[in-house]
């Protein structure tokens, strides 16, 4: 998988890079990532990537000239390839999404920045619109290290387990059920004796039960979109009944 991140602030993304699961992923080559600097196709003695916009107002606008002569200049991977732009006005990302883009052979991912890019820019090569949440961030920055990260988990060998990614939160539709590790006892509070009893059906059971039931509690929204089988439908209905 191969990501290419157009910013005028390519100093944003080193460090991130560097470290984690994204920067193990990058030091194994299961992903590669490019930093396309918009300044450099920029024209005139001070490299200006934006302007004031047409109409009045205030804040300034990125200039889709840069933008574009940028885009151009990155190759494309022979294959499946999408460029989106990192705007607050975008498809809200979520976990589809994440599996969708993993699926990709290369994401460009286009960083906005002031109070937007020109219009026509989206017609010159921009291929989808995404948002990280309905928040104004200060620029697509931060956004593209959070797509990147959850892109990157999904992709073949990053993570150490195949389960790894198949119980995280939204995977199935809901929250996850909550984690214990050692010590068994911290500040008098215990792990759940199930978790110790070595009964992995119990455990199944506990886990799932514990996952609905944090569901209905934070995220009941999203109930309505998991596919439910007929014993979550059953302890739901209990969950219901003895909250």
């Amino acid at each position: 998988m191969r990501f290419d991140i157009l910013t005028i602030f390519p100093g944003m993304f080193s460090a991130y890079l560097e470290e984690g699961i994204l920067g193990r992923a990058i030091s194994r080559e299961l992903v590669k990532v490019g930093i396309v600097n918009i300044r450099d196709f920029a024209r005139g003695p001070h490299r200006t990537t934006d302007d004031r916009p047409y109409g009045g107002g205030d804040g300034m606008v990125m200039k889709a000239g840069p933008i574009h002569r940028a885009l151009k200049s990155v190759p494309r991977v022979k294959g499946r390839s999408l460029v989106a732009l990192l705007t607050p006005q975008g498809e809200k990302f979520h976990q589809a999404v994440a599996w969708e883009l993993a699926r990709l052979e290369q994401l460009i991912l286009v960083c906005g920045r002031y109070e937007g890019v020109d219009e026509r820019i989206r017609h010159l090569g921009i291929d989808r619109d995404i948002s990280v949440g309905d928040y104004v961030l200060s620029g697509g920055e931060l956004p593209a290290l959070v797509i990147m990260d959850a892109v990157t988990r999904l992709i073949p060998h990053v993570l150490g387990g195949e389960r790894s990614t198949q119980e995280d939160s939204f995977e199935n539709g809901l929250l996850e059920y909550p984690q214990y590790t050692r010590p068994r006892v911290f500040e008098d509070m215990e792990v759940p004796a199930v978790l110790l009893s070595g009964n992995h059906e119990k455990i199944r059971l506990w886990r799932r039960t514990e996952s609905l039931k944090r569901t209905l509690e934070r995220r009941p929204d999203l109930l309505k979109e998991a596919a439910l089988t007929e014993e979550d439908k059953g302890i739901l209905a209990e969950l219901k009944k003895h909250p």
